[in-house]
């Protein structure tokens, strides 16, 4: 029996992604954030391309440029006997105001929220162009990540795929260290 292939998630568009910003104001999220941030309002690509699943088993989703780097770079980690294993890719605005809605309704501020995610709207996971990236034996998105030889190696070869780490220590967005969050940039 063939594996039937997966339906990519479903992606906003302009009308839609200023509704959900809109909906995330109504929730907290203040209307100067992407100002007060130095963050901009993300676009949504046109296309997605499974890149296989996370550790969770849920199919993941990149920009087709941005998935063959992604190839390339964990093929080349693989050799090098690093393994690298996705936790997440390409998120809509729709699901990103989601997760902030659990997180509200779970008694967390939107502040703390904020202090860990890019609000609707305004996250890279919305381009298809990120991975949150981790290792056998780490926790996921967890600060020890930056202990892994994974982390080394990323440090050391991701730029050549064109990957740089978004959010280092004291990042001007105001956004938590994150050593697993990985975007693609060229």
């Amino acid at each position: 029996m063939k594996e039937q292939t997966p339906l990519p998630p479903a992606r906003c568009d302009t009308t839609q992604r200023m509704q959900v910003i809109a909906a995330a104001q109504a929730i907290g999220i203040p209307r100067d954030y992407g100002r007060l941030h130095h963050l901009r309002v993300v676009r949504e690509p046109r296309k997605l391309v499974c890149i296989g699943e996370d550790i969770h088993g849920r199919h993941q989703w990149l920009a087709p440029r941005a998935a063959r780097a992604w190839q390339r770079m964990h093929d080349a980690a693989a050799n090098d006997d690093v393994v690298l294993q996705i936790v997440s890719a390409y998120r809509s605005a729709s699901y990103q105001l989601l997760i902030v809605e659990r997180k509200l309704a779970r008694g967390q501020s939107i502040e703390d929220i904020l202090r860990v995610s890019a609000a609707p709207g305004y996250s890279e996971h919305h381009s298809g162009r990120v991975v949150d990236i981790t290792t056998p034996g780490y926790v996921a998105l967890e600060e020890e990540f930056e202990l892994s030889p994974a982390f080394a190696w990323l440090q050391r070869e991701a730029q050549r795929f064109g990957f740089s780490l978004s959010y280092p220590r004291g990042n001007r967005h105001g956004i938590a260290y994150e050593p697993w969050h990985w975007c693609w940039r060229r």
